[in-house]
């Protein structure tokens, strides 16, 4: 595909923003339309970029002068979306998680190998800047045979974030795991290959509401212990996550903004053991994660790449997803 790949965003909230100054950053298509349930969100979002705002994503995503659909709405709404989109040959980037549950994600991925259009899945922190020299220094062996894996992340907090959506089960499907614990399981997985045995916990620790605030997990298969722990209760912006080899680590830390300088840390393991030789990489500016994912997924409709953060994946992450759930609910280890 050589032509200019002509979009449509569902959503015209803060994602849905940052995916369109996406697309205008990369030079890698232009915006034709912008729908939303709120009209006045809609054009405000689509007269910046010169586009058409419209109230019904059904529109939208039926119109012939539109080649691919971003999806940027509250969780539950996502799929049914996606799967209209596809019906009219469309290509999508939804925004994680994909669906509320294995059998949405599961239903969409099917879809999206029948109607043969590309489907990806918005994990931006796949393409963070340090994350990706990571996945550099990792591929070419840098830290050797990966052992564990550790992370946190963490939300400050904010007076009332019990009653925005994300805390609104009918709307979110899910609590903190769902949000940001869905992008480390998928961090995880794509350093430490797929998990098969899984123990967690979600828990409601201070925010008045039925989902959890807090979530704790360990990941295993036969090579790998994943670690990891997110939290609305963090008080402070955190992100961190840690690879350990036998020949040495990588920890990224912050994504920039309120979560800190994005850096990450290489250490590679000396013969005589001792203090290893410590290597720090800073990438300062601003987060460019989003324009990044928005190229590579361009890139795959015109048939350069493969997707990193496919279809698949998301699937394979609510799985993880759900058997942290269930561990939690029964007190014990799921295997999948």
């Amino acid at each position: 595909m050589t032509k200019t790949i002509r979009v449509g965003v569902v959503g015209a909230g803060l994602i849905g923003a940052k995916r369109a100054e996406g697309i205008l950053k990369t030079k890698k298509g232009t915006l034709v339309a912008v729908a939303d349930t709120d009209m006045a969100r809609a054009e405000a979002l689509a007269k910046k970029y010169g586009a058409e705002a419209l109230s019904d994503w059904k529109k939208l995503v039926a119109r012939e002068d539109v080649d691919a659909v971003i999806v940027a709405v509250p969780n539950a709404f996502a799929a049914e979306i996606v799967l209209e989109a596809l019906k009219h040959g469309k290509h999508v980037l939804c925004e994680k998680p994909f669906g509320i549950s294995v059998k949405e994600s599961a239903v969409m991925l099917a879809a999206a190998q029948k109607a043969r259009k590309i489907v990806k899945v918005g994990f931006n922190h796949r393409f963070h800047a340090a994350v990706l020299k990571a996945r550099e220094i990792f591929d070419a062996n840098g830290i050797g045979k990966v052992l564990f894996i550790r992370s946190r992340y963490g939300h400050g907090g904010r007076k009332g974030m019990e009653k925005e959506w994300r805390f609104n089960k009918k709307v979110s499907g899910g609590g903190e795991l769902l949000d940001q614990g869905v992008h480390i399981i998928d961090l995880a997985r794509w350093f430490g290959g797929e998990f098969n045995e899984v123990y967690g916990s979600a828990e409601t620790k201070f925010w008045n509401t039925d989902l959890d605030d807090n979530a704790f997990m360990v990941l295993k298969n036969g090579n790998v212990t994943a670690t990891m722990h997110v939290s609305t209760t963090q008080w402070k912006n955190l992100f961190s996550f840690e690879i350990f080899g036998d020949l040495g680590f990588l920890a990224i830390e912050g994504r920039g903004g309120s979560y800190g300088e994005e850096t990450l840390t290489y250490g590679k393991r000396k013969p005589e053991f001792g203090v290893p030789d410590i290597e720090v990489l800073k990438f300062p500016g601003a987060d460019g994660s989003w324009e990044r994912e928005w190229e590579h997924f361009a890139g795959a409709i015109e048939g350069n790449t493969g997707v990193s953060g496919s279809a698949a994946d998301g699937l394979a992450a609510n799985k993880l997803v759900e058997a942290v759930y269930q561990s939690s609910r029964t007190k014990k280890v799921v295997r999948l």
